[in-house]
């Protein structure tokens, strides 16, 4: 909304210093110190709220150290992200942006879904929560809404060709020689390959000529695919103080690079990836992201006042899906959400092995001494900070291989 005011100003009264707000980089800070300033001192009077409301984890019986002295800590913590969150972005952002009004819904629709899960657990006394099929049943209504809005919406276009096309500086303002041209496309990015994209509709190529304009039946439903993924990915590692807000902050830290350079013109140009005209405008609500994500965390950390519950968790891996899939980054997902994936197989293989060789030897044996994988570290007796900390490391890790496969192809 400041965004409107401020280009008004600068526009029709020709307020000096107005023009400030036109710049990404500036919304962009502005963004990230507003939501971390909220969820920080604001965050304190939520937490009291739920306290007051008697919202507390209610914790199941797994035998690990410190888990029983985490019973009626504040849950439905995920509140504070949302809030911290979307506040700066309806502040700062272009609101008529459809990746904007794409990652707004994402973040209402995902929060809405854990809301409902973590009220039935706290309320209604059920451990289990909102059904697993009802889940999926949101997660695939948003995949359609994604996907749908990414492949139909006119202004969801593609440059691929900025390499190829020189820009210069005439005075203070970048010009392109040559008229651009761009277009509908489901081309994504292909990590680590010299020529690095890859068309979903090529897929269909067999099927003959106009195959292009069926590429929605590959698209949608691998759209559906990774947020349901991740969702459930980021709903899994939230399983210890600290641990799915800071590896999260670590991948949204990333994409908002990728999300900013493939936004920017002389930058794709430079690296020579696909343009990606007004997807620059993610970086606002990266930054109010990542600043919420941390100001979380002052509570979040060990040993934790709150915790998100799904209502955090499963906005958490909405948002990253959809930022993926918008700045046509998601098969880099498995690499730089290595944590996610890892939390995901460990359940996978886990249940898998188990009900393999319970009906092969009439006896389940298991691979991890507990999962997800950072139960596993838990039963053998490392403290959960350590393991905390060391997962942020290899988050840290994957994060900068994924940015440098920017220029490592």
């Amino acid at each position: 909304m400041l965004y409107y005011l401020f280009d008004y100003l600068n526009k029709i009264l020709n307020i000096p210093g107005a023009g400030v707000f036109q710049y990404i980089t500036f919304r962009s800070a502005l963004a990230f110190m507003l939501s971390l300033l909220l969820s920080t001192i604001y965050g304190k009077r939520v937490i009291s709220f739920l306290r007051n409301q008697q919202i507390g984890e209610t914790v199941r019986e797994l035998g690990l150290a410190g888990q029983n002295e985490k019973a009626g800590t504040p849950t439905m913590g995920g509140l504070i992200i949302i809030f911290a969150t979307l506040i700066p972005v309806m502040l700062f952002a272009k609101l008529h942006n459809i990746y904007i009004v794409l990652l707004i819904v994402t973040t209402l629709w995902m929060g809405t879904i854990g809301f409902i899960d973590d009220y039935i657990k706290i309320f209604k006394k059920d451990k289990q929560g909102l059904k697993g099929i009802f889940k999926v049943f949101g997660q695939v209504g948003l995949g359609l809404i994604v996907g749908s809005v990414l492949y139909f919406n006119p202004t969801v276009t593609i440059r691929t060709d900025t390499g190829k096309t020189d820009v210069f500086k005439v005075q203070t303002e970048n010009v392109i020689k040559q008229a651009p041209v761009y277009e509908k496309s489901t081309a994504t990015t292909i990590p680590f390959f010299k020529n690095n994209e890859f068309d979903y509709a090529e897929v269909l190529a067999w099927t003959g000529e106009g195959y292009e304009n069926w590429a929605w039946i590959i698209f949608i439903p691998m759209v559906i695919f990774i947020i349901t993924a991740v969702s459930n990915g980021a709903n899994l590692t939230d399983g210890i103080d600290g641990l799915a807000a800071g590896t999260s902050a670590i991948s949204v830290l990333a994409l908002g690079i990728f999300t900013f350079v493939s936004g920017n013109i002389i930058f794709s140009n430079y690296l020579n990836i696909m343009y990606i005209p007004y997807s620059g405008e993610m970086t606002v609500f990266i930054s109010a992201f990542v600043g919420a994500l941390i100001g979380f965390l002052w509570y979040n950390s060990y040993p934790a006042t709150v915790f998100m519950g799904d209502t955090g968790s499963l906005t958490i891996g909405g948002v990253i899906a959809v930022l993926a899939i918008a700045v046509r980054k998601e098969l880099l997902i498995p690499l730089l959400c290595g944590i996610f994936l890892a939390e995901n197989f460990s359940v996978v293989l886990q249940v898998g092995y188990f009900k393999y060789t319970k009906k092969r030897f009439g006896e389940g044996r298991r691979i991890f001494l507990m999962a997800p994988l950072h139960h596993h570290y838990q039963k053998k007796g490392y403290h959960e900070s350590k393991i905390v900390t060391r997962f942020w490391i290899v988050a840290i890790m994957l994060a900068i291989l994924s940015i440098v496969t920017l220029k490592l192809r």
